[in-house]
């Protein structure tokens, strides 16, 4: 699961690799959802989904520790609801598009493919090879030692 700060980078990979201007983005991205959700406005991302503020009632709770009622006021929380093609490619229904390759990577090997025939066999073999990662031997570990288990008290 990605932080913020490997999104950053993920970000940057579709950027052209500038670090700065993706980080830049995604801050302008979250602050405008935070604006407007706190306003009371709904934030709708076609097919990715809605972020809204939600009211809750004033209610009574029980506290779990002593078992005394509480009253718990009334407040907004975020909420966000998922949209229907977040919701297709997250179970599988629908597949991700693949990120574009990026522009000089891409127009490099035109220009030499196309100057030189037998460059055309080297060029497949070299990404395959830098696909395949080296497959190193598990390490051997100890069995992990189980706590005994503590009995709750009643």
């Amino acid at each position: 699961m990605p932080n913020k700060a490997q999104f950053i980078d993920l970000l940057a990979e579709r950027m052209d690799g500038d670090r700065k201007r993706a980080a830049a983005a995604l801050d302008a991205v979250i602050d405008t959802v935070y604006a407007s959700v706190a306003k009371g406005e709904r934030v709708v991302l076609t097919g990715f989904g809605i972020f809204e503020k939600r009211h809750r009632a004033a209610r009574k709770a029980r506290n779990p520790a002593t078992g005394a009622s509480v009253n718990v006021k009334k407040t907004a929380v975020p909420a966000f609801k998922a949209g229907t093609q977040f919701k297709e490619i997250t179970s599988g229904a629908r597949k991700l598009a693949k990120a574009p390759a990026k522009k000089a990577a891409a127009k490099a090997p035109a220009k030499k493919a196309a100057a030189k025939a037998p460059a055309k066999k080297a060029v497949p073999a070299k990404k395959a090879a830098a696909k395949a990662p080296a497959k190193k031997a598990p390490a051997k570990r100890a069995p992990a030692k189980k706590a005994p288990a503590k009995k709750a008290a009643r």
